[in-house]
């Protein structure tokens, strides 16, 4: 992280603590009083870190931010981040850790539904508060959880009309990561494909190890879909795109996808092999907003970085400050005290407004569709607004059921 070594320490047990610069504190007259703890847990290391490099210095920019206009409740936030390297059992330890012996108000992180999955139970147990800022495939029903990310709902419910009806991708082809996120995503696009009279010809699961997509690409070439839908994840599967462009090739065949571009794959690929990508996404650098402007300016000075920065990192910004405004709220960081005030907290961010929606603990947020160019970038195709957490909301009522901490799954004929 291009962040000054001032605002690091090292805690034992693999943990950095990071708070605003000595003076920054003073000035803001926050150097003594007791700080606001929250864990960041996301994976610096590993296959899966390029989804979190973004993620972790919008997060650190948020607390900066905060600290700098004088603090949370009148108190800094002191964030310690934790590097589960793209390992499972590394989040279970620091989501334990965090809560136990570091003694966070709440925990920000996860990348995966599977890493998402093991942090929530731990949460649970030691009766904490999670902040998961990452698209998933919906359906988790738990106070203790506050998702600030695209579900199915959201954002299948405006991509796939558009390809299906306005594309004429009739027929589809879906590819998924194989694990939870990757399953429940496959069945909700088999599902709005079918709503729509569309054809779901196949779907392939593929281990998150796996890069040589010779025999899906030869699948692929029989069965002549007219979408080849991706819900592909990390680094190895990038490797799909380029053995497309250098295969088939997306004159020949569309393609779409419920992830690209959040890992940044557009900038590691050549034009070429982006070009024509269909996406739904609630931010991208290219949005054009003064909101959306100012954000990466705010985020290039503070980093000195100026490539692209995504979903994924702004989904890090937001999800602090949406819950930075709960505790405001709340006049409290307690987790029970921040539950009670989630329902209708908004920000206004980088994407458009952010509201949560205190039935679900999911947030409404604008939906951009877009496509990818020839210069790396995205041209706008069209936005919906505000659009609502539809799918989690026909499942879940914590209002009625606050002790509910199952996550639903969509079922198909």
């Amino acid at each position: 992280m291009k962040l000054s070594r001032r605002q690091f320490t090292k805690l034992a047990g693999g943990g950095l603590a990071f708070a605003s610069l000595p003076l920054t504190l003073s000035k803001a007259g926050l150097a003594s009083e007791e700080p606001i703890k929250v864990a960041n847990i996301l994976d610096q290391t590993g296959g899966l870190n390029i989804y979190s490099l973004k993620q972790m210095k919008a997060v650190a920019m948020a607390v900066d931010e905060i600290n700098a206009a004088g603090g949370l409740l009148g108190r800094p936030i002191e964030l310690i981040f934790y590097d589960a390297q793209s390992n499972n059992q590394l989040y279970s330890q620091y989501a334990t850790q965090a809560l136990l012996r570091d003694q966070v108000h709440a925990i920000h992180g996860g990348v995966t539904s599977s890493s998402r999955e093991v942090i929530r139970p731990i949460v649970q147990r030691f009766q904490g508060f999670y902040v998961y800022n990452s698209l998933y495939e919906g359906g988790v029903c738990d106070r203790r959880h506050l998702s600030t990310g695209m579900v199915p709902g959201q954002q299948l419910d405006a991509l796939v009309p558009y390809v299906v009806n306005e594309l004429g991708g009739k027929k589809g082809y879906i590819l998924a990561a194989d694990y939870n996120y990757g399953h429940i995503t496959s069945k909700w696009l088999q599902k709005y494909i079918r709503d729509l009279g569309g054809e779901d010809l196949a779907v392939e699961f593929i281990p998150l190890d796996v890069s040589n997509f010779a025999p899906v690409i030869a699948r692929l070439q029989d069965a002549k879909p007219d979408v080849v839908w991706s819900a592909l994840v990390g680094a190895a599967h990038m490797s799909f795109y380029r053995q497309f462009h250098a295969t088939i090739g997306k004159d020949n065949m569309m393609l779409a996808s419920t992830t690209y571009s959040i890992g940044r794959e557009h900038v590691e690929l050549t034009p070429e092999e982006g070009e024509g990508i269909v996406i739904a996404t609630s931010f991208y650098d290219g949005l054009g907003t003064p909101a959306a402007e100012d954000f990466i300016q705010r985020f290039h000075d503070y980093t000195g970085e100026t490539d692209y920065i995504g979903e994924y990192g702004e989904s890090g910004y937001r999800g602090l400050a949406l819950w930075a405004e709960a505790v405001r709220r709340a006049g409290s960081p307690e987790p029970e005290a921040v539950m009670d005030a989630l329902g209708g907290t908004a920000v206004e961010g980088a994407g458009g407004l952010y509201t949560i929606d205190g039935q679900t603990n999911h947030t409404t947020m604008n939906i951009h569709i877009a496509v990818q160019d020839a210069d790396r970038g995205f041209q706008a195709i069209r936005t919906f607004e505000q659009q609502p957490p539809v799918d989690t909301q026909l499942v879940c009522n914590l209002y009625e059921n606050p002790n509910d901490t199952t996550q639903y799954v969509v079922e198909i004929d």
